[in-house]
């Protein structure tokens, strides 16, 4: 099975969301690979517009000719646990294309990633810290692995 990616704004910092992370990529590596990547956090002192610019410019240059860009944004779709696995069958059977979720940074997604995302992805309407986020995300794609293998996890 081929690997999915997984690219996003900035470290996981907290060393619980660290931990349950690392958790959740060793319980997926059972199943397929899972390529981490991770660009910088746009400086600070920048206005929320052009920081959101800065780290969309990021993302853009670390995606890959290949990669089938699901971006996770509050107006995407929001899945049941079996459509997500439903979905992640689809992704993964494509012969050509890599799965890739992106996760912004404290602004989401910048328009020009919004538009480049062949499919926007709702975890929720609440608001999630992006840490938070990167952990519930690893934490559906263990889900859906374990339902289309069959091993009783999800139930």
């Amino acid at each position: 099975m081929k690997s999915i990616c997984c690219l996003a704004v900035g470290r996981l910092k907290t060393p619980h969301w660290v931990a349950a992370a690392e958790h959740y990529v060793k319980l997926i590596s059972r199943f397929t690979r899972l390529d981490q990547s991770v660009v910088k956090d746009a400086p600070g002192h920048l206005s929320p517009e052009a920081r959101n610019e800065f780290e969309g410019r990021a993302l853009l240059v670390g995606l890959g000719p290949k990669d089938l860009l699901l971006g996770l944004d509050v107006r995407g779709h929001a899945y049941s646990s079996e459509g997500f696995s439903a979905a992640m069958a689809q992704w993964l059977e494509d012969p050509v294309r890599r799965p890739c979720f992106v996760i912004g940074g404290a602004y989401g997604l910048s328009p020009p990633v919004l538009d480049r995302s062949d499919r926007l992805i709702s975890l929720g309407t609440m608001t999630l810290p992006h840490e938070l986020a990167r952990v519930v995300l690893f934490e559906q794609i263990y889900r859906a692995m374990t339902i289309l293998r069959g091993t009783g996890y999800h139930h």
